[in-house]
């Protein structure tokens, strides 16, 4: 009978150990997660920041040359292309050969020059006969006055036909009439009007060729109505374009138009860039973001510190290595590569950056 208790008593003295062990194991809760040696090295640690709320605006544009670094060459006289050695977009070197132009004008430039140079060759032979017959007292000091004057006007005549001339090209005419453009500076064919026989008439004020080095271009974007308060001089911007999606080019405003276009009610706004590689051409459609900052401030994260899941927003506040906690927060706005957010975080606290998707799950799995 003693032993029969001594039995019970050990199978329920068993029992009791056993169910305290199993309380103390369900106390526990789970296992603590820390990040390890090689996990930290896949992350940052960002902090929130309080911070004026951006703004962006996204506007269409288009590359134009830049206006201020280019070359207009229009004809020196009217006449007909003979050659036209360059094509547009062609790379030209400072004095190169652009067109030859046969005129009419320069022909008779060259013809009055002719008749100059006879004149100029009688006026001063009556000059001296009139000087030699003054000095003997046979003519009157007015005669010699008259020849010397004749003689002058026959020599300012011939200076204005080859002031002419040197304006058509000087040394580059001919007395065929011919006469050559020549580029007055290296850069490229960014317009071009005239090709082989065209006639240019003495009424046509257009340029013939414009030249740019393209070294800075223009970006031209338009701005309608509704958006013209959040777009001014000096705000930066990005620029993307269809041939290089994944390439940025940074800039500023650099000019917005008072006056609207009449066709398409839209403001004119200037971009200028630095064009290295050459990797912008006129007439390239690109996309422009325009960044404005408002006056009000919110908390500011990066964006790659925001983890979405099943309609929610998280992130992962740092407080140690193995102190970690996932944070839900509301959102205002995301700006590029900034979040403003409503709640959930305050300035100052630390968060997990770069990698902040991949310890979320490792965090979570740890549960």
């Amino acid at each position: 009978m003693r032993l029969r208790y001594l039995f019970l008593f050990v199978i329920a003295t068993g029992s009791l150990i056993a169910s305290c062990k199993r309380k103390e194991t369900a106390n526990e809760g789970p296992k603590r997660f820390c990040i390890s040696d090689t996990m930290a090295k896949m992350i940052t640690i960002d902090s929130a920041t309080l911070n004026n709320i951006t703004n962006e605006i996204t506007l269409s544009g288009e590359v134009s040359f830049d206006e201020n670094k280019v070359v207009k060459i229009f004809p020196r006289s009217s006449g007909q292309v003979t050659e036209c050695k360059v094509s547009f977009g062609d790379r030209v070197q400072q004095g190169q050969v652009l067109a030859v132009i046969r005129s009419a004008d320069v022909a008779g430039s060259y013809s009055d020059l002719s008749s100059t140079q006879a004149d100029i060759a009688i006026a001063k032979r009556q000059m001296d006969n009139e000087e030699s017959l003054f000095k003997n007292g046979i003519a009157s000091e007015r005669e010699y006055t008259e020849a010397k004057e004749n003689y002058q006007k026959a020599l300012n005549a011939r200076s204005k036909i080859q002031s002419m001339l040197n304006i058509n090209g000087g040394s580059k005419t001919s007395a065929g009439g011919t006469y050559v453009l020549t580029s007055p500076i290296s850069g490229y064919i960014v317009e071009k009007k005239v090709n082989t026989g065209s006639f240019i008439r003495p009424d046509m004020g257009d340029n013939l060729f414009t030249i740019s080095d393209l070294k800075d271009v223009w970006v031209l974007a338009n701005v309608f109505e509704a958006d013209i308060p959040k777009v001014k001089e000096g705000y930066p911007v990005k620029v993307t374009t269809l041939a290089y999606p994944d390439k940025v080019f940074n800039g500023h405003v650099d000019k917005v138009s008072e006056v609207l276009d009449p066709e398409n009610k839209a403001l004119k706004v200037r971009v200028k860039l630095e064009n290295a590689g050459l990797l912008l051409k006129p007439e390239m459609f690109t996309r422009v973001i325009v960044t404005n900052q408002e006056s009000n401030k919110a908390t500011c994260i990066p964006s790659s510190a925001v983890v979405e899941e099943s309609g929610k927003t998280y992130v992962i506040v740092y407080n140690g290595p193995c102190d970690l906690k996932v944070q839900e927060i509301d959102v205002m706005k995301e700006v590029g590569d900034k979040t403003f957010i409503n709640a959930g975080v305050t300035p100052g606290q630390r968060l997990i950056g770069r990698n902040a998707l991949l310890l979320y799950d490792q965090f979570t799995d740890n549960e």
